[in-house]
């Protein structure tokens, strides 16, 4: 089974599987098909993330995070969000695909040449998709801002217009750009042809960014982050993922009887929020590159660090919320093969349509990750040279008996735990299957880029009495319409103990899940 926001990319994932191919090459696929079909939303100018299992729950995670300049500007004030000097971290997505390739040959057995993987998404590119109606939301929500993006008209504004959903879109010089991988592998990304074009694109529109920079990108394999949830265990990305943020609020929440309260009553929303608050001000006094600070995951995921935090929890009366939103884009991948192993990723370019700078004849959106370094000298992520920015990413995995039985992740950057944080419940604690889990109402705390106030934001179907009663309890209330484009789009694919699987994608995307 496979799951992804875009019903091309599951299909292609799909063939990978009906042809003998394992989780890790179909994954690889629907990522690429991806970088093609929701180029808002990720590409291979961004980063990516993998928690990787086999049958038995042997466990490891792969982070691509892409590094800052060895030499970063003199920032003032603030760094920008688009533009060229958003470009200043390298993009690791193709690094995570080597990387992951790399493991399914030596130890998965996989079959599949690499070059075959890619093979749907350059036809996408060179022969055109239909623009989905996410592609052109986006595009049309930032019209304004469009015409300052370097290069970018050229790809994305056909005649001078933004495509209408269904048109048929065509992206040849990305076409390419995925050609030079298929045929030479993924460090051509980083250190060959296309790499030099790349490193010439960065440096003529004014990144910091340059061909050394590019070449000191890697994947990292790393041991996961754990936390015990029911009878069960959640596994997470490290830092400076905000992996460890998720599995601190799950932590909390294994603290409280939630059978005991409805689903989607206000209780049930209340100590979800709770815990998300807690986990977030610590997720915001700690969480960075581990390599330049010390990040303290064993006692933020400590026992007795979690019983703390949910005694402090009272259900009568709602916390302060006094940080700020972080936005982001991102696509979740899960994918599921018939030998049991499993593959749970995310992809992002950070903000919609990344940095908005398209690199020269290569068809690459470059992505603006280092956007969210901080320039306060006190602040944990702080813009270093070579230094890895803060990362909402967070796609997970949760074994039972210790073997996989749920793949997840989500959209959403600042909404991604707390999307995870609903769906998870739902799907453990509540026993939804992932179809009803992810259609049911979610919510988002902080300002968004759409709504400034500090607020809670509810979908509009959870009920008038839902609001009512948290509004009693001192939540600053916002409505969301049902099934917003706000509560992220996440996907999940459950694993039966005999080999059965269910799947979704949240049907607020363009997605779909597909088994055989």
């Amino acid at each position: 089974m496979v799951t992804s926001p875009h019903a091309l990319a599951s299909e292609a994932g799909l063939d990978v599987l009906r042809a003998g191919g394992n989780a890790i090459e179909a994954a690889i696929a629907i990522g690429a098909v991806l970088s093609v079909t929701y180029p808002h939303f990720t590409g291979l100018g961004g980063d990516a993330f993998m928690v990787i299992s086999d049958r038995h729950g042997n466990v490891r995670t792969l982070s691509g995070i892409g590094q800052a300049a060895a030499q970063v500007p003199a920032y003032r004030g603030a760094i920008p969000v688009r533009g060229p000097l958003a470009a200043l971290t390298t993009a690791a997505t193709v690094a995570i695909w080597d990387k992951a390739f790399e493991i399914s040959r030596q130890q998965w057995g996989g079959q599949q040449s690499w070059s075959s993987l890619f093979s749907r998404a350059t036809e996408y590119a060179a022969n055109g998709f239909p623009v989905t109606a996410s592609q052109h939301f986006w595009q049309t929500f930032r019209a304004g801002e469009l015409a300052g993006w370097e290069g970018f008209a050229s790809v994305f504004m056909p005649n001078g217009r933004i495509p209408q959903p269904g048109e048929r879109f065509y992206q040849p010089a990305l076409a390419r750009s995925l050609d030079r991988i298929a045929t030479h592998g993924g460090r051509e990304f980083y250190e060959g042809d296309l790499a030099g074009r790349i490193a010439a694109g960065l440096k003529q529109v004014g990144s910091p960014l340059r061909a050394d920079d590019l070449s000191r990108a890697q994947a990292r394999e790393e041991v996961p982050l754990r936390v015990a949830y029911r009878d069960g265990e959640l596994l997470g990305l490290r830092p400076p993922t905000q992996g460890v943020t998720t599995l601190e609020i799950m932590g909390i929440l294994d603290r409280f009887d939630l059978k005991s309260m409805p689903e989607g009553s206000a209780d049930y929303y209340h100590v979800l929020v709770e815990a998300v608050k807690l986990a977030f001000i610590d997720r915001n006094r700690y969480v960075a590159d581990p390599d330049f600070v010390d990040v303290p995951v064993d006692r933020l995921l400590a026992s007795a660090h979690l019983d703390a935090h949910a005694r402090s929890i009272r259900m009568d009366r709602a916390m302060p919320w006094p940080h700020v939103f972080k936005t982001g884009d991102t696509v979740y991948i899960g994918a599921a093969d018939a030998q049991g192993n499993c593959v749970s990723m995310l992809q992002t370019v950070y903000f919609d349509w990344g940095s908005g700078v398209v690199l020269g004849d290569t068809g690459v959106l470059w992505h603006n990750r280092g956007a969210s370094f901080s320039l306060d000298a006190r602040s944990p992520n702080v813009l270093r040279g070579g230094k890895r920015p803060f990362h909402t990413l967070n796609p997970g995995m949760y074994l039972k008996q210790g073997r996989p039985q749920l793949l997840y992740g989500t959209q959403g950057a600042d909404g991604q735990p707390q999307t995870l944080a609903a769906v998870l419940t739902r799907l453990i604690d509540y026993e939804m299957d992932p179809l009803t889990a992810l259609g049911r109402p979610r919510f988002l705390l902080g300002r968004t880029f759409s709504d400034g106030r500090d607020s809670l934001k509810l979908e509009q179907d959870a009920g008038a009495g839902v609001f009512a009663a948290l509004a009693a309890r001192g939540h600053e209330m916002s409505e969301l319409p049902p099934q917003s484009q706000l509560a992220g789009h996440p996907g999940a694919i459950r694993l039966g103990a005999q080999g059965q699987m269910s799947g979704a994608h949240d049907p607020r995307s363009d997605g779909r899940a597909l088994g055989l």
